[in-house]
């Protein structure tokens, strides 16, 4: 039996710091603790803060004997967007969910792996400086004044990938915009951020999600390239961590992804 097209979750925000490899790499590793064949695909090469998580966590793997439920993953290193789309479709053959990690800037391969998402996900700190990425607002009123380039290309994305969408047997794009590290928002400013949001989702069409609040232990974890889920693996966790974990679930639930992974939402993630 043929298997379908992975479905294609691509993480991508042009700013740095936003937890956007941390998530990605979280979402991978509950897919495959639900039983889904997933792939990473990570466009930076120079950084290349996925493939290293899933680096730390082969090694960490055979260091202690232990088999633990990981994503496969790859670099690309060299190419055009031909030979990215290329190789997006040699990789989707032999997965359930293909995870694409961007880079944190704007380049051509950047805007390849967006206008080809199925499941968009901009992670983005609670802060009008992240805001400023999707769109620019008045500084008395807080109203959003107007759209910013990137939110811009992905309007363009979607309603190119909306005209393709029969031809290509492919899903109409869901654009997810994840609030991360809102604990640490002041709270007046996180009810501007939320208006603003609401005002912006509405104009654009992307869903607004909370996302995973800023923790120590998430860089804790990367040299061993273990995540929350690991139960067994991790020594005695503290009440934050159960609430992270939680946090993760309550992610994995609101990106809506397809059937197979939410027909296994109760296995090792509860």
């Amino acid at each position: 039996m043929t298997r379908m097209p992975a479905h294609r979750i691509v993480f991508a925000n042009e700013k740095g710091g936003t937890g956007k490899s941390t998530t990605a790499v979280h979402v991978a590793v509950a897919l495959s603790y639900m039983g889904a064949h997933v792939t990473m695909l990570d466009l930076d090469p120079r950084q290349r803060t996925s493939h290293r998580y899933m680096e730390n966590r082969f090694h960490t793997m055979q260091r202690r004997g232990i088999e633990l439920p990981t994503p496969a993953c790859e670099v690309f290193r060299d190419g055009d967007e031909t030979a990215l789309l290329q190789t997006i479709r040699r990789l989707e053959q032999d997965c359930d969910f293909l995870i694409i990690d961007n880079p944190g800037r704007d380049d051509p391969l950047a805007r390849c792996a967006v206008e080809n998402a199925d499941t968009l996900v901009t992670p983005m700190n609670d802060s009008f400086v992240d805001f400023d990425l999707i769109g620019q607002v008045d500084a008395e009123s807080f109203k959003v004044k107007k759209l910013s380039f990137f939110a811009e290309l992905i309007w363009e994305a979607r309603m190119k990938r909306s005209r393709a969408t029969i031809a290509e047997k492919r899903p109409e794009m869901d654009w997810i915009v994840v609030r991360n590290r809102t604990g640490y928002t002041e709270a007046r400013n996180m009810a501007r951020i939320e208006k603003a949001l609401n005002e912006m989702s509405k104009r654009v069409g992307f869903r607004v999600v909370h996302g995973l609040s800023e923790r120590v232990i998430y860089r804790e974890l990367f040299p061993s390239g273990l995540t929350l889920l690991d139960k067994g693996h991790l020594g005695d966790l503290g009440t934050s961590h159960l609430v992270a974990r939680q946090e993760l679930r309550a992610l994995l639930k609101a990106l809506k992804l397809p059937e197979f992974a939410k027909a296994q939402a109760s296995l090792e993630l509860a």
